[in-house]
Order: C-alpha cells, then structure tokens, then sequence
C-alpha cells in the first residue's frame, strides 16, 4: 500500500504524550461517567462476535481510566443502523455509534466534529480518502473504523477444467471465460448479487468497472448516464440472458448466498471482500484474486467500503468520548480489530504495519486498492434513501424483461427528489 508518513504526523507522534484533547475542559471532568457505545456485528458466529471484540476491549480500557466505564451493546448489521435511529429518536442517543452512516445525524447537528474529540494525532493517522470521505461541507463528523475493497475472485480448479490460462481483464474475456465455465459444466459462471442485502455494492462496482459511478464530477447523482446505462444493458444481454450468472435470478441473489455457493465450488467468478479468503480457505477452495475486469482497457477503479464511528451530543461527554476513542484507534487495536474480522486498517500507522507483516502478505492485493478507491457518497445525506431503492430496484434492470435505461431513469429521478428534499430542510 502506497506510503503516507508526512512530516506533520511525525512530529505530532513525537508530541504525542503532551498533546491535549480538543474537548478538555468539558462538564464533569470529576465524576465518574458511563459511556454508552452501540455497534456493529462483524463476527459470523457466537465464537467471533463484535461483542467478545469490544468486552475484551473495554475491559483494558476501564483498567486504567477508573472513572470511566463503557458500555456496549451490539447489533447485527440489519438491525444497527435502525436501532440507532430509534434511539436517537426517543431523545435517548448513544455516547457513539458505530453504524453505516453518518451524515444524517451531522445535518441535524446531533455529532460532535471529529476534532472536538479526537487528539490530533489520531484524527491525522486516518487514510487521507477515508477521513474525505467522512466529511460533510468540509468538516469531519464520520470517522472510519473499518474497511474493504473490492476484487475478482475465481475459481482455480473451475478455471483449469475450463481450459482457462488466466484471469480476465477486460469484459469481453470475462464474458468469454464465463462461457468456458459453463460448457465446462459450471452451475454459476458469474455471481451477479444484485438482491436487496447489498446491491448497492455489486452495482457500484459495475459502475466503475465501465467508467462511471453513482456521482458526477460535480458531486450530483448521475445513476442514468449513458456509461452506466451501457454497463446494465451489457450485463442483461452478454452475461444474464446468456445463462451465464447461475440458477438464482440476479434480483434474488444475495451476496451472502454468492459467497457460500463459491465456497462450495458452484461459482466461478464474482466480486469480492477479503473476509471471503478466509470463508473459502476454510473450504479448501483454490482461488484467485485480480482487480475487477474493465469495460475495454483492463482495470478501472475498485468500491471502497467504510463503516463510521460517530460521536453524539446529546449527553456532553466529549472529553470522555474523546479519550476513550484515542484508544480505540491506537495502532495496535485497530490492527487486533482488522485481523479478527479480515478488513483493512482505516489508519495510517496500522495499514503501514499491515503492510510489512509477512503473515499479512494475502491483504496486500485489497491494501492496494485502498488509496485509489471509491466510497459510496456517504456524505450526502439523501444517500441512505438512494442506497435503499438501489437495492429495491436495480435487479429489475437485468432482467428478461427488464429495461436498463428505464429502471436507472426511475432510480435517478428519486434520487434527485430525495437530493432536492435534504437540501430544503
């Protein structure tokens, strides 16, 4: 991964140990407080779960800051995001969340900017893209806690019985490959996840695959442009109608169902995260790892994918949050947090160590992919109605009888009212 110490950094590490929090100063420096953290479940089963993570953390933590305890609750991913918004509704927000979003929240005012909280070494070690990322009208509020990109997975075994020398670069020699795997008599050539857990995802990707994205250059949702209309129509007739992407129509397809097919050897290709390594290791699955095919030039840029710590307001812990928040992304915790659930580090020290650890020589392919990658536009507040219809959506657009043009028209004039409608209030 590509290096980032800078001067400013070092020397702030230098003065690490007399640097002070921006919230010192704050209401109730004397008393004994509570924190209370909500988060994400990153664990895919009881023996792994965020809650073991955190309680072990906690645990260190409150050992040496006796005026300060945590408390965490954990959640899955499907139900996180709306436990906090039903919390934060009920006048009962958490000390910090650790969810998908954040932009919401900042809009309203409801989370202290990252620099009220954090020191600044810390808040200066995250990866450049992903504090950008994190930003709302140029102030920080969303700050990274964990991340992945994107890559071809492929099945060696599959490829080798196919007669199949190489990964493909380009779309026609994916197309062409996924050809092979089915004369071969592979059930599902291509992985298509375009159900509603995450289709967003696989959708971005194929976006950027063929030279466009969610968003303009000047930042406005451009879901129905010609480059993204040519990528749905080239993948309902070159992969879709031609059988190529399995038994399970796209819109139907999840991606957790995709996984576990290609850790049985069912698929050939799809796109994937680093936890998927781990899950077909597990298997004994020989496979391959490339960047995701481009339209006619080989590889264009990859999705990038950040979860967010925020801060509330609502209870005025910030010197406390701050502190306790310095410690969870110290260099060795963040590194602890990202070997236990297969993610990338989202700070610059950890993804340098990362990096120079032989024992994390399999990361490096997604390490790589990092600093050129593309996040969702978490930083416009309309995005989690968007993200939601895309996932409602974008299957029907691959379909036998489905209509590109049509369905990315639909999607883009919702965004834009849903665009129109934040910016009025």
């Amino acid at each position: 991964m590509q290096r980032r110490t800078t001067g400013l950094i070092a020397v702030l590490s230098a003065l690490g140990m007399t640097a002070t929090l921006a919230g010192c100063g704050s209401s109730g420096d004397s008393e004994d407080v509570t924190l209370k953290l909500v988060a994400a479940d990153y664990g895919d089963s009881a023996a792994n779960s965020s809650q073991k993570y955190w309680d072990t953390l906690v645990k260190k933590y409150e050992a040496k800051h006796p005026g300060i305890k945590v408390e965490v609750s954990v959640y899955s991913w499907n139900d996180v995001d709306r436990k906090v918004e039903e919390m934060v509704a009920a006048g009962k927000a958490p000390d910090m969340a650790q969810i998908g979003a954040y932009a919401d929240y900042a809009a309203a005012g409801k989370l202290y900017p990252a620099d009220d909280v954090l020191s600044i070494p810390v808040q200066a070690d995250f990866v450049s893209e992903l504090s950008t990322a994190g930003q709302l009208n140029r102030v920080q509020y969303g700050m990274p806690f964990a991340a992945s990109t994107r890559l071809l997975f492929y099945n060696k075994k599959l490829f080798a019985q196919a007669g199949i020398t190489g990964a493909p670069k380009t779309w026609d020699e994916l197309a062409a490959d996924a050809k092979a795997l089915k004369a071969a008599g592979v059930e599902t050539p291509y992985a298509l996840p375009l159900g509603p857990e995450e289709a967003q995802a696989e959708t971005m990707q194929w976006m950027l695959s063929g030279g466009d994205g969610y968003l303009s250059s000047v930042g406005t949702y451009n879901l129905d442009s010609a480059q993204n209309v040519a990528t749905f129509a080239w993948l309902k007739d070159e992969l879709v109608g031609k059988g190529l992407t399995g038994p399970t129509a796209p819109a139907k397809l999840n991606r957790a169902a995709a996984f576990a097919a290609f850790t049985r050897g069912e698929v050939g290709m799809l796109s994937g995260h680093p936890t998927l390594m781990k899950m077909a290791a597990k298997k004994g699955v020989k496979f391959g790892m490339v960047p995701m095919p481009g339209v006619d030039s080989g590889p264009k840029a990859t999705m990038g994918v950040a979860d967010w710590m925020t801060a509330f307001r609502k209870n005025g812990h910030k010197q406390q949050i701050g502190d306790f928040l310095d410690f969870v992304y110290n260099e060795k915790n963040v590194l602890a947090f990202s070997h236990e659930y297969d993610l990338l580090p989202v700070t610059n020290s950890a993804s340098e160590a990362m990096a120079a650890d032989e024992g994390d020589a399999e990361m490096g392919p997604f390490l790589e992919e990092l600093p050129t990658s593309e996040l969702y536009p978490v930083g416009k507040t309309s995005w989690a109605t968007v993200s939601a219809n895309i996932k409602k959506q974008i299957g029907k657009a691959v379909s036998p009888s489905g209509n590109p043009a049509a369905i990315l028209g639909q999607l883009q004039r919702t965004a834009d009212a849903a665009d129109t409608a934040d910016a009025a209030e």
